[in-house]
């Protein structure tokens, strides 16, 4: 339970009330004693885990105030309809002495009520108005620390809180389900640094060759880039260090085969140059287990408050700082995660802290922000997009930071995908899934092109999206065999991967064996309406065209490019780039062992049927934010912090405002919540309490 404690000064004298008020009302307790000369000595503001026994004092007491009655405790406008709060108390003031310590307790009732007050005093009868001195300061602090998002950034920076004993109220304006956020709906990749994984492989990786892949892909240009370059040789550092023995000592482990994202090709450029992606066993529900535990453990010991169905709508500011947050309790909704939900406002709230932070997610899920934010340099916005994350990722806290002083740089640097597919069994509005492709796959754009060098699956990310938004089309196909979508396709999400989500050894053993590849991939290829079958080219061709307003596929300049290709695999000294890129794949042992087929000719009958896959443009993070220095404080126009405000998490583009610079190398989105989470909660634990 959380309680409020002010420490006064006390000697006897007249008759005096003891008046508790709030913006509404004010509460009067007669004293059976007076008192006299009463001076403010200090503002005690804690939150013991029992009510205060103040029975056991010799000297004479106030007693014990409790005050329930409504959801957050005192305040009239908080209660509920027809009921007023109650107040229970007072001790009696005993006589014969001149001057002792008192403590006075609100103590609040309930899980989750908290008082909100605009003040507490004490009012003399008989005196003169300017020699009222027990005012406690207005705006009493409800926590140490108000948290605002419980996603994995959240719940990391409130856990590191807990831990370093403060008391931290964690707003979410969803439903309790959704505790985890985005992190419960991901993979589980994580980028590591000379793993044991990696080793075991026979993977040759450094912090040294890390670094240069990064900076490579970042492309830090910018005079703001001084603090995200910061963080990204921070995070590395992490990634190469504790990062992985951190997450070891919490109980998170790793699938043994590490994956090649984000490839870098022959020539110099961005990408990873050896595999990093580490995938989570339980993906990201098993990321987000050991904090959400740590969190309940912290709410069950009393130093955690969880509200859900807060929605933060502005930040507080006094003094020059953040001392809090205003907002909306939303009506209380129980459909299933992930989906919409009401947005009907039933109250208002307003809640203090010393410290602020922000851990609200990006922009993905409003695709007006996106386009709004989309850099010339990708071409002009899609007019359809695919979305790869919920509603409620809409970025509405960036606007309200920036309106309590805190700055945004790098709006325009962001991450979406090229490999998306609309889901069959949607969630959330224009639901996509990624797909996680091998090397295989040919690319075409919507009129039946194959994409140059470099742009081949599962290599340059953006300069594929910059290409394909060259052609005027919101779309593009992957054509393939069955023997490639059973060894090469993966799709992205904790519930389109069902055996490493729930650690099922046996069912991941059907991936091997099975002849049609993982169930839920299969399922799209049934179900999917992006998916074409056929048992010969013309009438793959004919279904390709069938899905789209016009037919653009030509299919004899289609089978002119597979030919082609077929031709290469045949030729052991090919140029054709694609093709060696699937041989030096192949050398990796994690690649030919289950993630990257044989080289053969699509046009084999033996390994159709034929499958064509439309590729829409899928919205997924947000590489820019809030500005942050290396402690996670948030930075004002001026480039200098603004008291009492910190941030976590994509909303802070991982730490500094965009410390991936314009490119991901991937797995590094979890990774920099967990990083720029803990940052954040060790530092805001260090300033506060």
């Amino acid at each position: 339970m959380f309680a409020h404690e002010v420490a006064l000064e006390l000697v006897p004298t007249a008759d005096i009330d003891l008046v508790l008020f709030d913006a509404d009302q004010i509460v009067a307790l007669p004293l059976a004693h007076g008192l006299a000369g009463v001076r403010h000595r200090k503002d005690v503001i804690s939150y013991p885990d029992q009510r205060a026994d103040l029975g056991g004092r010799k000297t004479a007491f106030f007693g014990e105030f409790s005050l329930q009655g409504g959801d957050h405790g005192f305040s009239s406008r908080d209660a509920a309809p027809g009921r007023d709060p109650e107040v229970s108390g007072p001790g009696v003031v005993g006589e014969g002495f001149e001057k002792q310590d008192a403590v006075v307790t609100v103590q609040d009732h309930g899980p989750n009520r908290l008082p909100n007050w605009d003040g507490v005093g004490l009012t003399i009868r008989g005196l003169r108005e300017q020699e009222l001195t027990g005012i406690i300061p207005k705006r009493m602090a409800d926590a140490d620390v108000i948290v605002v998002g419980a996603g994995l950034a959240g719940l990391v920076a409130t856990a590191e809180l807990a831990d370093a004993g403060r008391r931290v109220i964690l707003l979410e304006q969803e439903p309790e389900p959704w505790l985890g956020g985005q992190a419960f709906w991901s993979f589980g990749g994580l980028f590591f640094i000379n793993s044991p994984e990696q080793r075991r492989l026979g993977v040759r990786d450094s912090h040294e060759l890390a670094l240069k892949d990064w900076m490579a892909t970042a492309g830090f240009d910018r005079q703001e880039d001084q603090w995200p370059r910061k963080w990204a040789e921070a995070y590395l550092a992490f990634a190469a260090g504790e990062k992985r023995s951190w997450l070891h000592a919490q109980g998170v482990r790793f699938f043994p085969i590490v994956g090649w994202a984000e490839r870098r090709g022959e020539s110099i450029g961005p990408g990873n140059s050896v595999p990093r992606f580490h995938v989570t066993w339980g993906t990201g529900p098993g990321v987000v287990a050991p904090f959400e535990r740590r969190v309940r453990d912290a709410v069950a010991r009393g130093r955690v408050a969880l509200m859900f169905r807060h929605r933060v709508d502005a930040l507080t500011v006094s003094g020059g700082a953040v001392d809090g947050v205003r907002g909306a309790v939303l009506e209380a909704s129980s459909v299933q995660r992930g989906r919409p939900n009401s947005r009907v406002a039933i109250r208002e709230f307003e809640l203090h802290a010393q410290a602020v932070i922000v851990a609200s997610g990006g922009i993905g899920g409003n695709h007006d922000l996106v386009r709004q934010a989309w850099p010339a340099r990708l071409g002009t916005p899609p007019r359809q997009m695919l979305t790869g994350v919920p509603a409620h990722v809409d970025g509405r806290m960036l606007a309200i930071t920036e309106a309590a002083g805190g700055s945004v740089i790098n709006r325009d640097r962001m991450w979406h995908y090229v490999e998306g597919i609309r889901n069959w069994d949607p969630i959330w509005p224009a639901h996509g899934i990624r797909i996680l492709p091998g090397p295989s796959s040919m690319w075409f754009d919507a009129v039946g092109n194959r994409l140059p060098a470099p742009f081949f699956p599962g290599f340059d990310t953006l300069g594929t999206l910059a290409h394909l938004r060259g052609t005027g089309y919101d779309y593009s196909w992957f054509v393939l065999t069955q023997r490639i979508i059973k060894r090469e396709f993966a799709l992205s999400g904790s519930e389109q991967n069902p055996d490493l989500t729930n650690k099922d050894i046996k069912l991941l053993l059907q991936r091997v064996v099975s002849k049609s590849g993982p169930a839920p991939v299969e399922a799209f290829k049934q179900r999917g309406a992006d998916f074409v079958v056929a048992n010969n080219l013309d009438d793959l061709v004919r279904g390709m065209n069938a899905l789209t307003e016009t037919p653009l596929i030509d299919p004899v300049n289609l089978e002119r490019q597979l030919a082609a290709r077929d031709d290469a695999v045949a030729s052991a000294t090919t140029q054709d780039g694609q093709i060696r890129a699937i041989r030096a794949a192949r050398r990796y042992i994690g690649d030919r062992l289950i993630r990257v087929a044989p080289p053969h000719r699509l046009l084999d009958p033996a390994v159709g049927p034929l499958i064509a896959v439309r590729l829409h443009i899928l919205t997924r993070k947000t590489l820019g934010g809030l500005h942050t220095d290396l402690s996670g404080r948030v930075l004002s126009t001026d480039g200098t912090p603004l008291p009492g405000l910190y941030a976590a998490g994509e909303v802070a583009g991982f730490g500094g405002g965009g410390m991936h610079g314009y490119r991901s190398l991937e797995g590094t989105f979890l990774g920099g919540c967990l990083f720029s989470g803990r940052i954040a909660g060790r530092a805001t634990a260090a300033t506060v309490g």
